[in-house]
């Protein structure tokens, strides 16, 4: 393979590498706890954009329960986004074993 072919693909993967990083940016995905009562919305690109709490699990005298059931959601929500940006960014590399987050 020559230089210069090698360049167009190497510039053909880094333009797609930029369609899906900007796809992933509007791609959502969910994650709830406690039976759905505290779930967050996170992008593929790892913004956290949505909490919703149920009322029901609002309890003044423990509050160390909220923060954790939020926590925990977060962290869901924030694993699925790299999920999905992970098999996203595979599609674009074709399995060619980059580093983590390469182009991200």
């Amino acid at each position: 393979m020559n230089l210069a072919k090698m360049m167009k693909q190497a510039q053909q993967m880094q333009a797609d590498m930029q369609r899906v990083q900007e796809s992933l940016s509007r791609t959502t995905v969910e994650a709830g706890v406690a039976g759905g009562k505290v779930t967050v919305t996170a992008t593929g690109a790892g913004d956290v954009v949505r909490l919703k709490i149920d009322p029901a699990v609002v309890d003044p005298g423990d509050v160390g329960l909220l923060e954790d059931l939020v926590l925990s959601a977060v962290q869901q929500a924030l694993a699925k986004g790299r999920e999905a940006a992970a098999a996203e960014m595979s599609k674009v590399t074709g399995g060619l074993g980059l580093p983590g987050g390469f182009g991200m």
